[in-house]
């Protein structure tokens, strides 16, 4: 099978590195400097420069392969994924786009199209958990809480990304949806903060974030759904501060006869404060906790994760935990244990419990181990 990685940034290289012992897979990027240190890393994988937001192009190079993986940033997601569905080629997208990737059904649909969106560890892992468990009890709640960070925390934000800063501000932008008593309700992202104990690690602020996603429309049955990003604590006051001010804002204004974006200028300087520099060692921390009914008795289902990043592959753990979500979904299809055609977020993959079973087994045996207690 040939793969097309559209997207060699940090988790692009994760997919790219660990698809190639498998399949003949091909690197698309912008950034030479990305394709370099792809290639530096594994000569047998091909990597090309192509402006991914130029999307004419896809339909011509995309013909040689059998299936698509979208790696690109958030604000080229969905136009991206339209034109793979487009070309007509299966794919599996991990872009955290804010549209409705949904509304691109009916296209997959008539393309004869496998698209599984949304398949990182948050979303992605909490979607397919909650999709399996739906299907063994009467969910009446579900809650998940993620976060990756640094291990060692640098003043002031005491935060690095594995993706790029543009994405994590429109985490703390975009109004986070949630379900609560069956209605959907939006709440400004940042608020409803508290704090979470955890053992490998001690407090973290937990605060509202859009993170739900198809689950709003997929599990509408639900009553109670919350989606809380986890950040160490006094984090969340720099950024509101930083909200507050402006800094976020995409109108431009006009600074010493030049007009600037404030959004744009913001993400620039954070790029470097943000980094993660070469074996800078971080985790990723997630509770998934889902209640509701079994046989008539109270059931109570919590899967946790605890993952650090590998000294050995020299792999974040954000990119390993998100990536590998990712490459499993693409053995999913590339081996056809999923073979139904339209798109379909992970909760609609992880109900067959034969697809849930593949991907957490793919995790273990990559050294990304979640637990149920």
């Amino acid at each position: 099978m040939t793969i097309a990685i559209l997207g060699a940034g940090m988790v692009g290289r994760t997919i790219a590195l660990d698809l190639s012992s498998d399949y003949d897979v091909t690197a698309f990027d912008l950034s030479k400097a990305n394709l370099e240190e792809l290639h530096n890393r594994s000569s047998t994988i091909k990597t090309a420069a192509a402006d991914l937001a130029d999307y004419r192009w896809h339909g011509d190079v995309l013909k040689p392969f059998d299936l698509v993986v979208s790696a690109v940033p958030g604000f080229m997601g969905f136009k991206t994924l339209q034109a793979v569905i487009q070309a007509g080629k299966d794919v599996v997208d991990i872009s955290f786009f804010p549209e409705d990737a949904l509304q691109l059904d009916a296209l997959a649909k008539t393309k004869d199209v496998t698209a599984i969106t949304d398949c990182g560890v948050a979303p992605g892992m909490s979607n397919l958990i909650l999709g399996r468990i739906n299907e063994e009890m009467k969910v009446k709640s579900f809650a998940c809480y993620v976060g990756g960070l640094p291990t060692e925390r640098t003043p002031p934000f005491q935060y690095k990304a594995p993706f790029s800063p543009v994405d994590v501000i429109q985490e703390y932008i975009r109004p986070a949806r949630m379900v609560e008593a069956g209605a959907v309700v939006t709440k400004p992202a940042l608020s409803e903060r508290e704090i979470i104990h955890f053992d490998e690690v001690g407090e973290l602020e937990a605060f509202n974030t859009d993170g739900l996603r198809s689950l709003v429309y997929t599990m509408n049955h639900i009553p109670d759904m919350l989606e809380k990003t986890l950040r160490y604590p006094g984090h969340i006051e720099l950024i509101c501060a930083l909200k507050q001010a402006g800094f976020f804002e995409s109108t431009p204004i006009h600074v010493d006869e030049t007009d600037v974006v404030p959004l744009s200028f913001t993400s620039k300087l954070l790029v470097n404060q943000w980094k993660l520099l070469p074996d800078e060692e971080e985790f990723t921390i997630m509770k998934v906790i889902i209640t509701g009914e079994k046989d008539g008795r109270p059931e109570r289902v919590e899967y946790r994760l605890f993952d650090r990043y590998d000294r050995v592959s020299r792999t974040s753990s954000m990119a390993r935990t998100t990536g590998y979500t990712c490459t499993a979904a693409v053995n999913l299809v590339g081996k056809g244990l999923f073979r139904e055609k339209g798109v379909f977020p992970p909760e609609l993959v992880g109900k067959h419990k034969r697809c849930f079973d593949f991907v957490l087994e793919y995790l273990r045996a990559r050294n990304v181990n979640w637990r149920q207690v």
